[in-house]
């Protein structure tokens, strides 16, 4: 099969393209390095897999760019995106732009292009701070950030393109990924690889807020595996799932967590809480159990020994 992987030198793009050039796939990666990293693809050379593996090097709000990725395409994972809730806030203009406008391209292409399926990167963020937990799919959307509006409205497009052109689509629901290649150096960096940086280095990271919020960490192993399963899954077309762990850690005991694996002792300092976050975030993972069957591998201590493991070596 050959594959286009949107973002595919990003974080959660290039642990798919790895996936999927080691299973035997050919894989063709469109990405503008705004956020993605030349270096996440140095599996390709390594692994010898340049006669599987093609670079676009563009954005994906220019048409051509994306019809030329998207060529000979037979399924395509659209992991590309502005994806940091307080960059959104600073510019919902640009992340508008990005993620709505490009995403219009990417869907018009697969479907000219006769793409069998689309699995498209969904965010948790598009529930919103509601009190009711776990996140069931069926809920409301509540999007309390430019970020999670685009991310919602991306969901929505996907559902409109299966049902008017009959371009299938699976929309995932991210719950903080974490893992490989997660970039510790933005200052819109996720919550682990910035605790992990700090520690590392002897330093006091900041937690934003009280600590006492929670989050549904899913280790990046999982996310794969889930984008692999709703690419083939029968009987999905139109459907959106949660992909997490079904489980919730409070961001202090995670501190206290990374604390131990790296035998490290520095208290915290605390920040304000930022715009556009949520308290507490946990997710039912029913639905993509039951039709994609789906299995979270790692608990909470197991990917973060295996996320310490890759930031030990390449910090």
């Amino acid at each position: 099969m050959h594959y286009l992987v949107t973002g595919g030198a990003g974080f959660i793009g290039s642990n798919l393209t790895e996936a999927l050039l080691a299973r035997g796939d050919s894989v063709c990666v469109l990405d503008n390095f705004s956020t993605g990293k030349r270096e996440n693809l140095t599996f390709v050379d390594e692994g010898g897999y340049g006669d599987r593996f093609r670079l676009v090097e563009g954005d994906m709000r220019d048409m051509g760019v994306v019809t030329d990725a998207m060529e000979g395409v037979d399924y395509c994972f659209h992991e590309a995106a502005l994806g940091s809730v307080p960059k959104s806030v600073a510019d919902p203009i640009t992340t508008h732009d990005v993620n709505l406008n490009g995403h219009m391209n990417v869907l018009v292409a697969a479907r000219d292009a006769g793409v069998k399926r689309l699995v498209c990167a969904g965010s948790s963020s598009s529930y919103g701070d509601t009190p009711t937990l776990p996140k069931v799919e069926t809920m409301p959307p509540l999007p309390l950030s430019p970020y999670a509006v685009t991310k919602y409205g991306q969901e929505a497009y996907c559902q409109v393109f299966t049902r008017v052109y009959g371009l299938e689509t699976v929309v995932l629901r991210y719950f903080n990924i974490y893992g490989r290649r997660q970039d510790p150096y933005s200052q819109y960096s996720a919550v682990i690889p910035l605790f992990v940086k700090a520690l590392l280095a002897g330093e006091a990271p900041t937690i934003n807020g009280d600590g006492e919020q929670t989050r549904d960490f899913t280790y990046i192993d999982d996310c794969v595996q889930a984008n692999l399963k709703a690419a083939t899954a029968d009987g999905v077309a139109g459907e959106v799932f949660n992909v997490a762990t079904g489980k919730r850690v409070q961001l202090l005991e995670l501190y206290h967590l990374l604390g131990k694996l790296l035998d490290c002792d520095i208290a915290p300092h605390h920040g304000p809480p930022r715009a556009g976050d949520i308290k507490h975030s946990l997710a039912d993972i029913d639905k993509a159990r039951r039709l994609l069957g789906y299995e979270p591998a790692y608990d909470i201590h197991a990917g973060l020994a295996a996320a310490i493991d890759w930031y030990r070596e390449y910090l």
